[in-house]
């Protein structure tokens, strides 16, 4: 008879790959559950409802639109419970989001972390539909010596030994007075069950993690929320010290691969000729204010040619006319700069570690060859 993990053994902080350690069946049987974005839609304004990046903790869990009520409690003078009617009764905006995740490029990190091996492609831009958080909380009423507001989902599972339901919480600041969506909907349609049907929270300008989907209850509390998944998403260089939170997003600039690929090594082919260049750009910081890109390898860089983003929280977009008289093998990479003054590494191989694996704007090396 062959018996399930041992849950105790799990307990530990997350793992860090042994430096000639290839990735495990583990990871690559979360890879099969989980997607990126093909990184040849970032052409696209709008990332197609399918191919936009996708991160589930646990199972997808069913959640029946005719049953479905959002709990609204804990430190608040009013206590709500509404149907998915009432909320989407409620006043509605569209917003264009961009979505990352806080581990893109954790596969690229020497050592490298043990979890979901994502390279660059954990990012999508939608256009979410929904209700504004603040306006709900303050029609709840919260509580003077409230701190914190909690939204847990209904997907429930164990991770690193901790069974738990999924839940990330807040400040009351930032839910009150935040962009924050009770989402239903995304580019037009109803929300797909993968994305959090039937109603999500979405949080502009944070990675992914803080967006709770297949949400069931929002809840103020007088103290710190101090739940698993707010522990495990900070900055660490050493398993025992309390780490950085991670909050907004860094600025990333990401190149749409040109021409056409090699199918294994994803190698980009190209003829002599002039090419457009072009990719989008995005910081939960503040606005793109400048890309800049490379086809030397680091030698020299360029100013991109931006255009006008689509929302405050949107990508945007960024182009480069690239001639090429001459054959060879060419290595290309773009950064992007905020208007706070954040900036994505000028070398290539520029890396900060930490152990989760997070926030890793280390350049796309996009390799190309230039046929004769």
């Amino acid at each position: 008879m062959t018996t399930g993990p041992d849950l105790a053994d799990v307990s530990l902080p997350s793992r860090v790959a042994a430096p000639d350690e290839a990735v495990g069946a583990d990871e690559l049987g979360l890879a099969a559950r989980n997607h990126g974005m093909p990184l040849e839609l970032l052409r696209h304004d709008l990332t197609p409802v399918g191919a936009h990046y996708l991160l589930t903790h646990y199972d997808i869990p069913y959640v029946a639109e005719q049953t479905f009520r959002l709990d609204v409690g804990g430190a608040v003078r009013t206590p709500l419970s509404l149907d998915l009617a009432a909320i989407r009764d409620r006043p509605a905006v569209t917003m264009p989001v961009t979505l990352e995740c806080a581990g893109n490029g954790r596969a690229r990190f020497h050592p490298r972390p043990v979890s979901q091996p994502w390279l660059h492609e954990a990012v999508g831009t939608m256009a979410w539909t929904g209700t504004p958080l603040g306006p709900l909380l303050s029609e709840a009423g919260i509580d003077e010596d409230a701190v914190d507001v909690v939204f847990t989902g209904a997907d429930h599972g164990i991770e690193r030994g901790v069974e738990q339901d999924y839940a990330r919480s807040l400040s009351v600041k930032a839910a009150l007075d935040g962009d924050a969506l009770l989402a239903w909907g995304c580019n037009g349609v109803d929300l797909p069950p993968q994305h959090g049907a039937p109603l999500r929270l979405v949080v502009p300008g944070w990675y992914g993690m803080a967006s709770v989907k297949w949400l069931r209850s929002i809840k103020a509390v007088t103290e710190p929320f101090d739940g698993y998944q707010m522990r495990a998403y900070r900055m660490r260089q050493h398993s025992d010290e309390p780490g950085e939170a991670l909050t907004l997003i860094a600025p990333r600039a990401l190149m749409a691969p040109p021409g056409f690929p090699d199918f294994m090594s994803r190698t980009r082919v190209v003829r002599m000729g002039r090419h457009e260049l072009e990719g989008r750009a995005w910081s939960g910081h503040g606005e793109i204010t400048s890309v800049e890109v490379t086809v030397d390898s680091g030698a020299t860089w360029l100013p991109a040619k931006l255009d006008t983003p689509s929302g405050p929280f949107a990508w945007r977009r960024w182009t480069l006319p690239w001639e090429v008289d001459s054959a060879g093998r060419w290595i290309l990479s773009a950064r992007a700069v905020d208007s706070t003054g954040r900036a994505q590494p000028t070398e290539l191989n520029e890396q900060h570690w930490n152990r989760g694996g997070f926030a890793n704007t280390s350049l796309q090396r996009v390799e190309v060859v230039v046929l004769g």
